[in-house]
């Protein structure tokens, strides 16, 4: 069964403040094959099946901004065991290779394995950081709201702010090409996670 191992690293947590339990916290409701848990210092692991789930967790990641992630994909050693830190194969050596390499790749992020899928993911995932990167704290605000289900109409009752500034704040916040890259990396995943061929 073809999983995706994250092995994700704080950056700069020699001089910064240990972020791991916050984002543990976080992260706490995202639909893993087993959980993320810290795996030593300031890096923490997780297994992921469910291709719909990947989008949210790297999301929530890329907006920390704090960051280096490692995504390996293909196999691992069944039965899997009860903790994510405890498995084994090629799916770990991946995303240890990934994690690596994301220090000095575009936006801290890799995606390693051998599938055809995985180049467009990859570039798909950067691509979607890019957008990401240009938020602002009043841009969030209003991508928060309009992911919860509320029209520009209602999220500028919520914020205070007429329909037309909620429109002008969603789009230089990117939120139409946000949802577009959401889809599309949910899709890629889809063609790694349950085997079906992903464009190349």
């Amino acid at each position: 069964m073809p999983v995706a191992v994250l092995t994700v690293d704080q950056r700069g947590s020699r001089t910064s403040d240990d972020r791991v339990p916050a984002t543990l916290e976080a992260l706490a409701g995202a639909t893993l094959l087993r959980p993320f848990e810290r795996t030593a210092g300031d890096e923490f692991q997780g297994v992921l099946a469910e291709p719909g789930a990947l989008a949210p967790v790297v999301e929530a990641l890329l907006r920390e901004d704090a960051w280096n992630i490692g995504i390996g994909v293909g196999e691992v050693e069944e039965p899997l065991p009860a903790h994510a830190r405890a498995g084994r194969g090629a799916a770990y050596l991946r995303a240890r290779d990934a994690v690596t390499a994301a220090k000095n790749s575009p936006w801290r992020l890799r995606v390693v394995g051998d599938a055809a899928g995985v180049r467009a993911l990859e570039t798909a995932l950067w691509l979607w950081a890019a957008v990401l990167a240009r938020r602002t704290a009043r841009g969030w605000e209003v991508a928060d709201l309009v992911d919860q289900g509320l029209s520009y109409e209602e999220a500028g009752r919520r914020l205070g702010i007429s329909q037309s500034a909620v429109s002008q704040r969603a789009q230089a916040a990117g939120i139409v090409e946000g949802r577009r890259a959401r889809e599309l990396v949910t899709h890629l995943a889809s063609g790694l996670l349950d085997g079906a061929e992903a464009p190349a």
